[in-house]
């Protein structure tokens, strides 16, 4: 911890330079897994890459100390060594802790246990005018625990963090449900996030008669004749393509008559479905994945990203051998590092969005007909309460009832009728849309604002990680919408507006840059920018895509993957 707080010292002295100067700062902790635009060279930052470090794991505790620039994968590799890992998380290697934190990271997990920062015990942070302080979700300095989580780092910088862990099993047991429709693909998928053996569910829609919902139950249980699946070395096929090729001669599932499996119909399945040669009558399929694998199962392609490579480099076949010799530049880090490299980021839609169950269908036809992107990604997610910069629909249930042992206990805690109904936010359904946009810049501009509207028609809300357009009025015309159904206490809480200015001046945080400066497009400059690229060779092809993957072997990233110690070795 000494060295933590020498650094975490230096950077607090920096930061209070800047606050008693009155000069604005970013924050800068190493590579990043946006689309947005980068801070211009000669931008004040204040330097926190260093902060890299797991400082311990408490095995009896299940509990970890974090800096915020540790990557996904070291977390994983330190604690699966005493038996834990974290309840969520992100499917990227490189995706840090801090960049979880700050952002909203809602993974395959997060139908269950929450957003990333819903499983953080506490944070550590460097206020705006210098101090450290630490805050809490339900204790000391909950409002700036709640509000930082999800404000991108506009109020102040996260320096150390406590995870909570959950025991680690040694194997995913991952099946696979075939839909034949986005409606059926989208119902089966609340289905399984009702069934409570189930640790991860997700799904790919692949088209709008071939969906998949993935399920994942960890155990230490594998079947003898059952083979090992991964998914990390070269030869090895990449996730969604082996997920499409295992599910596309399965049968629709007959229709479920209970929200939860019973064993025996489990146990049916399984046996029907655990090899890969699966009779055509089958409804899924499954594989036995190790847990590390199947946590960084979207790593090669990047999801499906990587496959748009082969759409530049459009003489290079797309087949298993050119996968397989091109696999150091088919990881998310050296992807992301080339994309931004290129200046194709500038054109590349990456966005996820949260919408309520009920419009999935109609938002995936929009999608289709504006856009033409598939695979897209299916992810259900907990809602946060407002206010939040977290993706809320305003939608709300009741509460589930409380079983009989506590009935009593229930009554007496809520008296009244009204309390009684108290209302709980729904689920929502992530989509991730990622693909090529339009090579026309405005036209570009043009889908992607036509997209926002969408999504606010419907009712959605997205990610503030891409590219966003709101003007300012209209982005917090969106992020001041509690929604119409949303609890009764609703209308008491403020808009976020106020209760985010609130935060920053409580906690000096207003020489940092807002939520809506961050993740902002500046319009004009990004039309002069792209005008000033179409004039460099970068934008003649292939010259941007081969400086791209000149800078991602020059990052050196290519090692990370090679001698990643999370990646199976065998039984």
């Amino acid at each position: 911890m000494e060295r933590h707080k020498q650094a975490v010292g230096k950077i607090a002295a920096a930061v209070r330079g800047f606050f008693e100067r009155k000069e604005p700062y970013r924050i800068f902790h190493g590579s990043t897994n946006s689309t947005r635009p980068r801070p211009p060279p000669g931008a004040r930052v204040v330097d926190i890459s260093a902060l890299s470090h797991v400082v311990s794991v408490n095995r009896a505790a299940r509990t970890a100390l974090v800096e915020p620039n540790v990557p996904m994968d070291r977390l994983v590799e330190t604690t699966l060594r005493e038996g834990l890992v974290p309840p969520v998380v992100m499917e990227f290697p490189g995706i840090t802790a801090g960049g979880g934190f700050a952002g909203t990271a809602g993974e395959s997990s997060s139908f269950r246990h929450g957003f990333f920062n819903d499983t953080v015990n506490y944070v550590e942070m460097v206020l705006g005018n210098g101090d450290v302080v630490r805050a809490e979700p339900h204790g000391e300095r909950a409002d700036l625990f709640r509000g930082a989580a999800g404000a991108v780092g506009t109020l102040g910088v996260t320096t150390l963090m406590e995870l909570r862990l959950v025991e680690a099993k040694r194997w995913v047991r991952t099946t696979y449900h075939r839909a034949h429709s986005v409606a059926e693909a989208v119902a089966k998928l609340q289905e399984e996030t009702r069934n409570p053996a189930n640790d991860y569910v997700d799904g790919i829609l692949f088209s709008k008669d071939h969906g998949v919902v993935v399920t994942g139950q960890m155990t230490d249980e594998k079947p003898d004749d059952a083979a090992v699946q991964t998914f990390s070395r070269a030869w090895d096929p990449w996730f969604y393509l082996h997920v499409e090729e295992r599910t596309k001669n399965l049968t629709p599932a007959e229709p479920s008559t209970s929200d939860t499996p019973s064993a025996d119909a489990t146990t049916s399945v399984t046996t029907a479905t655990t090899s890969p040669s699966s009779s055509a009558s089958s409804s899924s399929a499954t594989d036995y994945v190790p847990l590390a694998e199947y946590l960084f199962r979207y790593d090669r392609a990047g999801f499906w990203v990587g496959r748009q490579g082969w759409t530049y480099f459009k003489y290079v076949p797309f087949n298993a051998f050119f996968r397989w010799f091109l696999d150091d530049f088919m990881h998310t880090r050296m992807l992301y590092r080339a994309l931004h490299a290129s200046g194709e980021s500038a054109r590349f839609v990456v966005q996820d969005l949260a919408l309520p169950y009920a419009k999935a269908e109609e938002f995936v036809d929009y999608t289709a007909d504006q856009f033409g992107i598939w695979p897209l990604w299916l992810c259900p997610l907990k809602q946060t309460l407002p206010p939040t910069f977290h993706p809320y629909t305003g939608e709300t249930e009741p509460a589930p009832a409380p079983d009989a042992a506590n009935a009593a206990a229930a009554v007496a805690a809520q008296p009244t009728a009204a309390a009684a109904a108290a209302a709980v936010p729904k689920d929502v359904l992530n989509i991730g849309l990622w693909g090529w946009g339009p090579a026309d810049h405005e036209l570009f501009i043009q889908k992607n604002r036509a997209l926002e509207d969408k999504l606010v028609e419907l009712g959605g809300r997205k990610w503030l990680y891409a590219h966003t357009y709101y003007s300012e009025d209209e982005f917090w015309r969106v992020y001041n919408d509690h929604g119409e159904s949303a609890s009764a206490s609703a209308s008491e809480r403020p808009s976020t507006k106020a209760w985010y200015e609130a935060l920053r001046k409580k906690y000096h945080a207003e020489t940092l840059p807002t939520v809506y400066d961050k993740v902002r497009i500046d319009v004009d400059a990004a039309r002069a920018e792209r005008a000033k690229w179409r004039m460099s060779m970068k934008s003649r092809w292939p010259v941007g895509g081969l400086y791209g993957i000149l800078r991602s072997i020059q990052s050196g990233d290519y090692s990370l993957h090679r001698n990643a110690e999370w990646k199976h070795k065998g039984e």
